[in-house]
């Protein structure tokens, strides 16, 4: 059992979660994050990219000069792709190679919780017991911040109805809001830190924070 103590917005601890870490996968697999890392992250690639080839560059297809008695080599077009402004060998295309890898569900969904106990085994999980503003100020919640103690690249992740402090974050560098339901294996691994309400936390363990029920995660 992990004991992740619960904080005040002023830093002080008012309660302890008791967490199972047999839920999150027992242990941290090293393997299973960078698989699942590597999948997000070539998943984001927009896959874009294209070259044109011979057929594709502007230009004649006049032969440069004649094939035989001028002494020198034979050459073909201007868009030869072994001269400048010409075509690329082997260009970049619509069919060309596609990024997109996958994981089975099952995979995903022990990643996601992986990567939380990654997080808890290094005391990088700030938990509050709330985290609710009266109105969008930066400066408080840069106050709470440093009141738990984040001090590097911080992930916070939100209740979808708590909109004063998914603004309040906006303009603080390297904090980044995220939606408790949508936490996954990258943004966790992406940020030292992670701050979390209790209530949201035990959403996403009890698997609650999804509509509909079930232990289901973001995949």
């Amino acid at each position: 059992m992990i004991e992740l103590p619960v904080y005040d917005k002023g830093g002080k601890q008012v309660d302890t979660l008791v967490i199972d870490e047999a839920w999150l996968g027992h242990e941290v697999r090293p393997g299973l994050l960078k698989q699942a890392y590597v999948m997000f992250h070539a998943n984001r690639r927009q896959g874009s990219a294209r070259t044109r080839s011979r057929g594709r560059v502007t230009g004649s297809t006049r032969k440069i000069y004649r094939q035989k008695g001028t002494g020198r080599a034979r050459m073909g077009t201007r868009r030869t792709c072994i001269r400048r402004g010409g075509g690329v060998a082997f260009a970049k295309t619509k069919t060309g190679p596609q990024f997109r890898q996958r994981m089975p569900k099952k995979m995903r969904r022990l990643a996601n919780r992986n990567a939380l106990l990654a997080k808890l085994v290094d005391n990088e999980v700030k938990c509050l017991d709330d985290l609710t503003l009266e109105t969008p100020k930066t400066r408080d919640f840069k106050a709470v911040l440093d009141a738990v103690g984040v001090d590097r690249t911080c992930l916070v992740a939100l209740d979808p109805a708590n909109r004063n402090a998914a603004l309040s974050v906006r303009n603080l560098p390297d904090v980044d809001a995220i939606r408790v339901d949508q936490l996954n294996a990258f943004e966790l691994l992406n940020h030292r830190y992670l701050v979390v309400t209790k209530a949201s936390l035990e959403a996403f363990l009890d698997g609650s924070a999804w509509s509909g029920g079930g232990k289901k995660e973001a995949a």
